[in-house]
């Protein structure tokens, strides 16, 4: 990577990223390599569907791409970022070896995350609050294969958008906001969020799972969604001061880093 890009890397003091889904054709990694070198932090969390094994199971799916990310990551870890994974529904396998580090990943079910200005925060997959994959397994999935057909036609849309100079636009999150069901799944998702932080008498919570990047304040409980990276291709960061933002890539990194446009790498290069 050019010198010139390196000294333009993004410094946070956290980071938290979720529901990448490596291991199906849905994950933008093109995106999500370019955040990852355009940052620098002192933590990195994964909070969770990193990497889909469900996908996988069905069909055995890993381009070179994945593995530019999977690298990437391992060498935040080794020059010191601290890098926390929790393991989610879709990479629920994972769970079985928490409490172990992977050449400086830690896997954990669970975290407790200071911010630098003394805000306790829980950090989770959320899976744990949703209803349906708690009680309806065979219903989650079949949600899962339906909002990757979801996701292939957006992938169609969007490219015959760019073809007219039209930007990016989520279908799914477009149906997120207009149909009435999903609306309620969300507010009872969130909902159960704040319950769980205020029975574990933290400030708030960290989660990802429905893919939908939101951060607010619910009855004096912060609620943080870092979103995913299919869709909105967003993460959620805490800058030196504590302050907390959610970052919606695709939008936001004109503005961060204009003289920096993305540069078309090799995809096994791991700088």
């Amino acid at each position: 990577m050019p010198a010139e890009i390196r000294r333009r890397r993004l410094h946070f003091r956290t980071v938290f990223i979720s529901d990448v889904h490596l291991g199906s054709p849905a994950a933008n990694c093109d995106a999500l390599i370019d955040f990852l070198r355009s940052i620098r932090c002192d933590t990195l969390y994964l909070v969770g569907d990193i990497i889909d094994v469900w996908n996988l199971k069905k069909q055995f799916f890993w381009p070179p791409a994945h593995n530019t990310i999977v690298r990437r990551i391992m060498k935040m870890a080794r020059r010191g970022t601290r890098v926390v994974y929790i393991p989610g529904n879709h990479d629920e396998m994972f769970r079985d070896y928490v409490g172990l580090n992977f050449d400086g990943i830690e896997v954990a079910r669970k975290a407790l995350h200071e911010t630098a200005d003394g805000r306790r925060l829980l950090v989770m997959h959320g899976d744990e609050f949703d209803q349906v994959v708690q009680f309806n397994p065979w219903l989650a999935r079949f949600g899962a294969r339906a909002y990757e057909r979801l996701i292939r036609i957006n992938a169609l849309v969007n490219r015959a958008r760019r073809r007219f100079g039209y930007p990016h636009w989520s279908l799914a999150g477009y149906l997120k906001h207009r149909v009435k069901n999903a609306v309620q799944y969300i507010g009872a998702f969130e909902d159960a969020v704040v319950t769980a932080a205020r029975r574990e008498g933290v400030d708030g919570l960290v989660c990802g799972h429905i893919h939908h990047p939101e951060m607010r304040e619910i009855d004096g409980v912060l609620y943080c969604n870092d979103g995913d990276w299919v869709e909105s291709c967003s993460a959620l960061v805490e800058r030196a001061d504590g302050a907390l933002e959610v970052l919606r890539w695709l939008e936001a990194r004109p503005q961060l880093l204009p003289a920096t446009p993305p540069v078309a790498l090799p995809l096994d290069h791991a700088a």
